[in-house]
């Protein structure tokens, strides 16, 4: 019997059209309704557009919200759902670490307590970084090993030419994920002497701001 106040998850995926890809969510068509679903990287669904995908979807319930969050593996969603089992890890700083695409750089980070990569997250401080090392570190073999099979890497299709909308949307997306217009600057020439669709833009300057 479940608890008053406990958590009830009630859908565990959603599968549908991909209707709409912007800085800060997805929108997937199923029977008729759009559902808005945040994500990590929203881009990364930019190429199934029009095309029927399953996207796993965590339900956030409080009094003054009601969202979905979604994501394109399970092994991503239950980091996702660890993440925010973290006391001062909330919905949006998880979808901020899972971004980067690279979740055996923060598992590694974890488990070697390295506080410092922890806190280049956006809202993660030293603190909260110390609270996600003891509450997670040895906890995270269920969703390495599999983590990610090549899903954010470039799949060999090619480059095309970068358009500049492309870069806007790359950099909206990092400011919806909680970057200053600061840090977003610091990187922004860098990106400019690129050519990457709007989805390689976005993981290249979570490198860029995690890394620099």
């Amino acid at each position: 019997m479940r608890s008053v106040g406990e958590r009830i998850n009630l859908y565990e995926y959603i599968k549908g059209s991909v209707a709409f890809v912007g800085p800060e969510y997805i929108v997937i068509e199923n029977g008729g309704i759009g559902f808005q679903i945040l994500t990590p990287n929203p881009f990364v669904f930019a190429k199934y557009e029009q095309q029927t995908v399953t996207v796993y979807v965590y339900q956030h319930v409080r009094e003054d919200v009601l969202a979905l969050y979604g994501f394109i593996s399970i092994e991503e969603k239950r980091l996702f759902e660890k993440l925010i089992s973290v006391s001062g890890i909330g919905p949006k700083g998880a979808l901020a670490v899972l971004a980067s695409g690279e979740p055996q750089q923060v598992v590694s980070a974890i488990e070697q307590e390295d506080e410092k990569f922890l806190t280049k997250f956006p809202g993660v401080g030293k603190k909260t970084a110390r609270q996600m090392i003891l509450d997670l570190k040895g906890k995270l073999a269920d969703v390495v090993p599999e983590f990610f099979p090549n899903l954010f890497h470039p799949d060999g299709m090619g480059q095309k030419p970068a358009a500049c909308a492309e870069l806007e949307e790359a950099l909206l997306a990092l400011e919806a994920l909680g970057y200053s217009a600061k840090e977003i600057k610091r990187i922004s020439k860098k990106l400019q002497a690129e050519q990457l669709t709007t989805d390689q833009y976005i993981r290249k300057g979570l490198q860029l701001l995690l890394n620099g």
